[in-house]
């Protein structure tokens, strides 16, 4: 009983202790005469405090917001900036890459004129996404298995034989872009490819070796570039960001030549909307590239 009434009393001990005015006073010091006195408690002078501490607070935040000064802040950086320094990093990635292909064009040219380069020993010229034709994916023991077995199967199937077979021997296709298929290939509605789901300005990569045969832009598909193969083989791209590469130019398979991008009417986030074709027709790019 006594312990809650010291609780009691050390209570109203504080409180009368917080809210206590003390009195302080200003005097002229020729006359003694008292100018000017303002009471104060501790209570009072705390939410003084704290209201002045959240009006700078606020202040402070307003002006990082409204002014330009949030540029200089980590993080605030404007996104027009951003994109324009992307941009200017593609642009100066790809002049290096030009200035060492001219360098080793003109060391080889050197090396010819002078006679001094052996015979056969010129080196391929931009062959770093070069496909090799004869390379191999290694195989699994199940999936060696599941071949002898498919094979066995299938060898007097006669059904199992395409009069118009599409030269695929020696290709490698590589996947244009990292992703899932969101919508596969549909002749019945006329969707003519698949659309593989990836992340905004992801590379966009060259299945084959080719040349660039149009680019340019289309109201439904966006940016839009085709790129022509050998063996009658055309590979379109639809709804890129940005386009890499113009009419003419020489592309190696697996050679970056746009960014995934959400453009067009037709487009509903960011994904690329890749096309297989095999002399005027369309063929399902699922059955050459394992997506």
């Amino acid at each position: 009983m006594a312990s809650k009434k010291q609780k009691k009393k050390n209570t109203k001990s504080f409180w009368h202790r917080i809210r206590f005015k003390y009195k302080l006073s200003f005097f002229n010091e020729g006359t003694l005469e008292e100018v000017w006195s303002f009471r104060l408690s501790q209570l009072s002078a705390f939410m003084t405090l704290g209201v002045f501490a959240f009006f700078l607070v606020s202040v402070t935040a307003l002006i990082i917001i409204k002014t330009p000064i949030r540029n200089y802040l980590p993080g605030y950086l404007d996104v027009e900036v951003r994109k324009e320094i992307m941009q200017n990093a593609l642009r100066a990635d790809s002049l290096e890459r030009m200035m060492a292909i001219q360098s080793l064009y003109l060391r080889n040219v050197v090396g010819i004129l002078t006679g001094t380069a052996p015979i056969d020993s010129i080196r391929e010229i931009d062959s770093l996404a070069h496909a090799n034709a004869d390379y191999n994916i290694p195989r699994s023991k199940e999936e060696e298995k599941f071949v002898k077995n498919f094979e066995e199967e299938e060898k007097y199937n006669l059904a199992v034989l395409n009069p118009n077979p599409v030269p695929t021997d020696g290709i490698f296709f590589y996947k244009p872009a990292n992703g899932i298929v969101s919508s596969h290939y549909e002749t019945d509605i006329r969707h003519f490819g698949v659309d593989i789901a990836s992340s905004p300005k992801e590379s966009v990569l060259s299945t084959l070796d080719g040349t660039v045969v149009f680019t340019g832009y289309d109201p439904n598909y966006g940016n839009v570039i085709q790129v022509q193969h050998k063996n009658g083989f055309l590979s379109i791209y639809k709804h890129n960001e940005l386009l890499l590469k113009e009419t003419g130019d020489h592309v190696v398979a697996g050679e970056a030549i746009a960014l995934v991008g959400n453009t067009g009417k037709l487009s509903t986030g960011p994904h690329l909307h890749f096309e297989l074709w095999y002399k005027g027709n369309p063929v399902n790019p699922e059955e050459y590239i394992a997506f």
